[in-house]
Protein backbone atom coordinates (compact mmCIF):
# COMPACT_ATOMS: atom_id res chain seq x y z
CA UNK A 1 0.00 0.00 0.00
CA UNK A 2 1.37 3.38 -0.98
CA UNK A 3 1.53 6.43 1.24
CA UNK A 4 -1.15 8.10 -0.89
CA UNK A 5 -3.44 5.08 -0.44
CA UNK A 6 -2.87 5.15 3.32
CA UNK A 7 -3.64 8.88 3.43
CA UNK A 8 -6.89 8.30 1.49
CA UNK A 9 -7.86 5.46 3.80
CA UNK A 10 -7.21 7.64 6.85
CA UNK A 11 -9.28 10.48 5.34
CA UNK A 12 -12.18 8.08 4.75
CA UNK A 13 -12.00 6.75 8.31
CA UNK A 14 -11.88 10.29 9.72
CA UNK A 15 -14.88 11.25 7.57
CA UNK A 16 -16.85 8.20 8.74
CA UNK A 17 -16.14 9.09 12.37
CA UNK A 18 -17.10 12.73 11.73
CA UNK A 19 -20.40 11.60 10.15
CA UNK A 20 -21.13 9.30 13.10
CA UNK A 21 -20.46 12.16 15.51
CA UNK A 22 -22.64 14.53 13.47
CA UNK A 23 -25.49 12.02 13.35
CA UNK A 24 -25.30 11.37 17.10
CA UNK A 25 -25.49 15.13 17.67
CA UNK A 26 -28.64 15.25 15.51
CA UNK A 27 -30.23 12.53 17.68
CA UNK A 28 -29.19 14.48 20.79
CA UNK A 29 -31.00 17.53 19.38
CA UNK A 30 -34.05 15.34 18.73
CA UNK A 31 -34.09 13.94 22.26
CA UNK A 32 -33.55 17.43 23.69
CA UNK A 33 -36.22 18.95 21.41
CA UNK A 34 -33.82 21.43 19.83
CA UNK A 35 -35.88 21.78 16.66
CA UNK A 36 -33.95 24.63 15.04
CA UNK A 37 -30.62 22.88 15.70
CA UNK A 38 -32.06 19.77 14.05
CA UNK A 39 -33.09 21.75 10.98
CA UNK A 40 -29.60 23.27 10.77
CA UNK A 41 -28.26 19.72 10.28
CA UNK A 42 -29.68 19.74 6.73
CA UNK A 43 -28.36 21.32 3.55
CA UNK A 44 -30.39 24.18 2.06
CA UNK A 45 -31.85 21.90 -0.63
CA UNK A 46 -32.16 18.74 1.49
CA UNK A 47 -34.89 16.16 1.23
CA UNK A 48 -36.44 14.56 4.33
CA UNK A 49 -39.08 11.88 4.37
CA UNK A 50 -40.21 12.00 8.00
CA UNK A 51 -43.99 11.88 8.44
CA UNK A 52 -44.18 12.58 4.69
CA UNK A 53 -41.81 14.17 2.16
CA UNK A 54 -40.31 17.63 2.78
CA UNK A 55 -37.89 19.52 0.53
CA UNK A 56 -35.57 22.30 1.59
CA UNK A 57 -34.29 23.34 5.00
CA UNK A 58 -37.12 25.83 5.57
CA UNK A 59 -39.80 23.20 4.99
CA UNK A 60 -37.88 20.71 7.17
CA UNK A 61 -37.64 23.34 9.92
CA UNK A 62 -41.44 23.76 9.77
CA UNK A 63 -41.84 19.99 10.06
CA UNK A 64 -39.85 20.03 13.30
CA UNK A 65 -41.17 23.25 14.83
CA UNK A 66 -44.82 23.05 13.75
CA UNK A 67 -45.55 19.33 13.61
CA UNK A 68 -43.08 17.10 15.46
CA UNK A 69 -42.76 19.54 18.37
CA UNK A 70 -46.50 19.19 18.96
CA UNK A 71 -46.70 15.36 18.78
CA UNK A 72 -45.92 14.73 22.46
CA UNK A 73 -46.07 18.25 23.88
CA UNK A 74 -46.74 17.97 27.60
CA UNK A 75 -47.00 14.17 27.39
CA UNK A 76 -43.64 12.90 28.55
CA UNK A 77 -40.63 12.32 26.37
CA UNK A 78 -39.70 9.59 23.97
CA UNK A 79 -36.04 8.58 23.72
CA UNK A 80 -34.36 7.95 20.37
CA UNK A 81 -31.26 5.82 19.83
CA UNK A 82 -29.43 5.56 16.48
CA UNK A 83 -27.24 2.45 16.29
CA UNK A 84 -25.33 0.17 13.93
CA UNK A 85 -24.30 2.72 11.29
CA UNK A 86 -23.10 1.61 7.87
CA UNK A 87 -21.44 4.52 6.07
CA UNK A 88 -19.69 4.79 2.71
CA UNK A 89 -17.77 7.98 1.87
CA UNK A 90 -17.01 9.26 -1.62
CA UNK A 91 -15.18 12.58 -1.35
CA UNK A 92 -17.57 15.26 -0.09
CA UNK A 93 -20.60 12.94 -0.34
CA UNK A 94 -21.55 9.90 1.70
CA UNK A 95 -24.39 7.43 2.07
CA UNK A 96 -25.39 5.39 5.06
CA UNK A 97 -28.08 3.71 7.07
CA UNK A 98 -28.74 3.37 10.78
CA UNK A 99 -31.20 1.47 12.92
CA UNK A 100 -33.29 3.77 15.07
CA UNK A 101 -34.91 2.62 18.30
CA UNK A 102 -37.51 4.77 20.02
CA UNK A 103 -38.53 4.17 23.60
CA UNK A 104 -42.12 5.42 23.64
CA UNK A 105 -43.27 6.97 26.89
CA UNK A 106 -46.77 6.66 28.31
CA UNK A 107 -48.54 9.99 27.64
CA UNK A 108 -50.19 9.98 31.08
CA UNK A 109 -47.41 8.82 33.41
CA UNK A 110 -44.34 9.51 31.27
CA UNK A 111 -43.13 5.97 32.07
CA UNK A 112 -41.58 3.85 29.33
CA UNK A 113 -44.30 1.81 27.68
CA UNK A 114 -42.93 0.21 24.48
CA UNK A 115 -40.13 0.14 21.90
CA UNK A 116 -40.38 0.94 18.22
CA UNK A 117 -37.72 0.10 15.61
CA UNK A 118 -37.07 2.03 12.42
CA UNK A 119 -34.33 2.85 9.97
CA UNK A 120 -32.66 6.02 8.73
CA UNK A 121 -31.40 5.97 5.13
CA UNK A 122 -29.16 8.99 4.76
CA UNK A 123 -27.15 10.88 2.22
CA UNK A 124 -24.62 13.34 3.56
CA UNK A 125 -22.80 16.29 1.99
CA UNK A 126 -19.81 18.18 3.30
CA UNK A 127 -20.69 21.88 3.23
CA UNK A 128 -18.09 24.45 4.30
CA UNK A 129 -16.10 21.68 5.95
CA UNK A 130 -19.05 20.26 7.96
CA UNK A 131 -21.19 17.22 7.25
CA UNK A 132 -24.93 17.78 6.75
CA UNK A 133 -27.87 15.67 5.63
CA UNK A 134 -28.70 16.08 1.97
CA UNK A 135 -31.34 13.37 2.34
CA UNK A 136 -32.84 11.56 5.31
CA UNK A 137 -35.56 8.94 4.92
CA UNK A 138 -37.13 7.47 8.04
CA UNK A 139 -38.84 4.08 7.67
CA UNK A 140 -40.94 2.45 10.36
CA UNK A 141 -41.71 -0.25 11.04
CA UNK A 142 -38.45 -1.70 9.90
CA UNK A 143 -37.90 -4.22 8.56
CA UNK A 144 -41.11 -3.68 6.62
CA UNK A 145 -43.91 -6.05 7.41
CA UNK A 146 -44.63 -8.47 4.58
Amino acid sequence: MTLAELEQRLRNLEDIEAIKSFHREYVFFLNNRQWDDMADCFTEDAFADIHGPHRGRDEIRKLFTERISKLNAGKGRDAHFAVEPVIHVDGDRAKGHWLIYILISDPVTGAASRWMQGRYDCEYARVSGRWRFSSLVYSSPWPPET
